[in-house]
Formats: structure tokens, sequence, C-alpha cells
């Protein structure tokens, strides 16, 4: 009988210590509350858009659909957060300054052209050359000045859509050639997604990336102990700046899906506040925000519990200006929930629980 009480112990301390527990137990916390609310919250339908193409329309495809965008983005923000011990706040801002840059170049400077006025892969390039460049910058100001990185960032995160409207002159371009509004919508006679796509693509390359290099050895090091590190042959400098450079690379694949859904672009209003939903996904994967070990499929599932939340919210008729407010709270719990002191103090009642189980048998 105590061995078995041992083995339950043992699994449940396994179970409660998976980093994937706390999205996982989120996600179906979510998932029963709109399933007693409205169980048609999972229905998936099959219909036609404007196009008269089919698709799958329904809230569960809406998750997938924007919570995408946001799990590219906890790609490269989980690895700021773990080898610079910070987090980037300017992702917003240069996604404004990526997507416009796309759109100077596929509408060649004019607000609305006939035609676009370069291929739409050469527009892509050009909007990572952008995204990366400001990762780079940012990534300079933390690992070379030492300068703390919500600080650091502050300044593309005040300036960046102002940079942005300057791109284009402060008007705001459309693009006319249908084919871009594949990436941030569907492919004709392809009912999922786009973004499904790209997000899949996105695992794959960096899953290949942490598979046959050392950039997530070398990222955790540098979060654990920068000077342990270097003793080790590290440059905790280049990983530190090479993890913001990442970052930039994936804004620029967000800001393609962001003004692809539209085909235009509002300086003020695109990817507002979506740093903070994306740090959200880092915390909710129980990466520690202070650097350090992380797992990258945690703030990826963390990506979508955040996006299953934002639709629930909308669901139940919360004004997007309350939004934030309630994300708030859930911060506030992870943070309480993460701190060493409650930790300890959970981990004591689980033996306390434990001993009385023994005591009994």
């Amino acid at each position: 009988m105590s061995k078995q009480i041992n083995n339950n112990e043992s699994f449940l301390k396994r179970l409660v210590g998976n980093q994937l527990f706390i999205p996982l137990i989120a996600l179906i916390l979510l998932a029963v509350i709109n399933l007693i609310n409205d169980p048609g919250f999972f229905k998936i339908t099959l219909g036609t858009n404007n196009a008269g193409y089919p698709v799958f329309s329904g809230y569960l495809i809406t998750i997938l659909d924007y919570g995408s965008e946001l799990g590219i983005l906890a790609i490269g923000m989980t690895l700021v957060t773990a080898a610079s011990g910070g987090q980037d706040i300017s992702v917003g801002a240069t996604i404004a300054i990526a997507g416009s840059a796309m759109l100077r170049i596929l509408c060649g400077g004019t607000s609305r052209p006939t035609e676009i006025q370069a291929p739409i892969i050469v527009a892509f390039l050009v909007a990572c050359v952008v995204g990366m460049l400001c990762g780079a910058f940012n990534g300079i100001l933390v690992a070379v000045f030492k300068i703390q990185p919500m600080i650091a960032t502050l300044i593309l995160f005040t300036a960046g859509r102002s940079i942005a409207a300057w791109i284009n002159n402060n008007e705001l371009p459309i693009v006319p050639d249908p084919k871009f509004a594949y990436f941030g919508g569907f492919i004709p006679g392809i009912p999922i997604p786009t973004t499904v796509f790209i997000v899949i693509a996105c695992i794959i390359v960096i899953a290949l990336v942490l598979k046959f290099t050392n950039l997530g050895l070398y990222t955790q090091a540098v979060g654990i102990n920068e000077n342990s590190s270097r003793l080790n042959g590290i440059n905790p400098t280049f990983i530190k700046f090479l993890t913001f450079v990442i970052l930039g690379l994936c804004v620029a694949v967000a800001a393609l899906i962001k003004v692809s859904r539209l085909s235009t672009i509002n300086y003020s209003v695109i990817a507002k506040d979506i740093e903070m939903d994306a740090i959200l996904a880092v915390a909710l994967g129980g990466n520690a925000l202070s650097g350090g070990k992380f797992n990258m499929w945690a703030s990826i599932l963390g990506a979508y519990v955040i996006q299953f939340l934002t639709t629930t919210l909308y669901k139940f008729n919360v004004s997007s200006d309350a939004l934030a407010a309630y994300k708030a709270v859930v911060v506030i719990l992870l943070v309480v929930f993460s701190a060493p002191k409650v930790r300890e103090q959970m981990g004591q009642l689980g033996k306390k629980l434990g001993s009385s189980k023994k005591g009994v048998a």
C-alpha cells in the first residue's frame, strides 16, 4: 500500500513539475468553461468566403488562425528571455516598421497603385532585413552596452510607429494584388487558414535549429550564468545579440501575416499590445522571465492558450479595452504561483499530505 502511495506521489510530482502542466491545465479550464457556457463553441463549419472558395469557420479556427502569429512571436521571445533575462517590448512597433517597409516595396511609394511594383517574395525579404536590423539594434544595446532589455527596447516601442508612418509618408498604401491576401487568409481550394501552415513551417525550422545546433544549450547557459558560460568558451554578447536578431526575423513573419490580412496598414493599431501577449505566452509556458532554462514547446502552447483566452473573453462580450485588465490578472496569478516562497509552501503542503496518507496506511 505504501509503495503504491509512493508511486502515486512520484507520478504527481513529475506531472506537476512538467512545464507543460500549467498551460495544459489552463487550456482544459478554458475548454470546460466554454463547453458549459456554449457547447457550440467547438463547432466547426465548412462554408465559403467572399471569393466563393470553401473555408472552415468557427471559434477554434479563429484560435488557430490568430494564435499562429502569436506562436511565431513566442519562439523569438522565448530565446530573448532565456538569454537576456528580459523581454522585448518593441515587438508591436517593429511589426509596424517591417510591415510598412514591405508595403513601400510592393506599392513603390504610391498609396493606390494599379499593380504591385515588386514580387511579394522580394518585399518579404526586405521586411526580414528590416526586422533583423531592428532586432540587431536592440541586441547591441542589451548585449554590448549592457542596458536592461525592457529599457533598451523602450526606444523602438516609443518611436517605432512614427518610423513606420514616415516610411510611407504617413499614407496608407493598399496592395492591389489579391494573392498577397493569401498569407493572412486562405489559399483558394484550401479551407485551412494559411497562418497554420506558416507557423508549422516556423516550428519545424526552430526544431531543426535546436536539434542540430548548440543554440538552445548556449542560450540557456548564458541565461543561467553569463560568467560561467564565458569561461566555457561561449560568447554571451554574441548569443544575446543573436537571439534579438532571431526575434526580429519572427517579427517580420508576423508582419507579413498582419499586413496581409487587410492588404494595408494602420500604424497606430497594427499589433497593438501584442508584445504583452508574447511575453505572457512565455510566462504561461512555465519559463522563468529572469532567463535560463526554457521549453520552446510550452511557450508555443502558451501562445494558443492566450489566444483561447482572448477569444473566450470576446465570446463573453468583453470589450477590447478591458482585455488587458483580464490578462493582467493572469500575469498576477502566474507571478504569484512561480514565486519561490509560494512554491516552497506548496511543496511542504504536498509533503504533509503524503505523510498523513502514509500514517493512515
